[in-house]
């Protein structure tokens, strides 16, 4: 199991937060070391929009960083919500059945919890 174990919630599509959450988690590999950390992004409500592959940069992003362990996962619900195809989703980007669900079994698992 790797040392440190985080979390990453974004929940709106403003590009500010978004942005906030890939720099923090690139940090974060670069400070601890990619190969001592299990890290997840996940999106839910608007949010699931970063996660689309028209969203080019946070596509390459997503490529990136998903080659260095880090999970991206999008809420079933929200997709739905939004009338969002999954197909729409970037390659890499995994769906949850439910974001607060998601959230809640990391955090009861000992996982830190970060919201840019």
């Amino acid at each position: 199991m790797k040392q440190y174990r985080v979390i990453f919630h974004v929940n709106d599509d403003e590009e500010a937060q978004v942005n906030e959450a890939f720099n923090n988690l690139r940090n974060l590999l670069d400070d601890l070391g990619a190969e001592n950390v299990e890290a997840e992004l996940l999106a839910n409500g608007r949010a699931v929009r970063a996660l689309c592959k028209d969203q080019e940069s946070n596509a390459l992003r997503i490529r990136n960083l998903g080659g260095q362990g880090v999970r991206f996962a999008a809420c079933a619900n929200s997709l739905q919500h939004l009338r969002i195809d999954p197909a729409d989703l970037a390659a890499g980007v995994e769906i949850v059945p439910a974001g607060v669900s998601e959230l809640v079994k990391k955090q009861m698992e000992g996982w830190a919890y970060i919201h840019p």
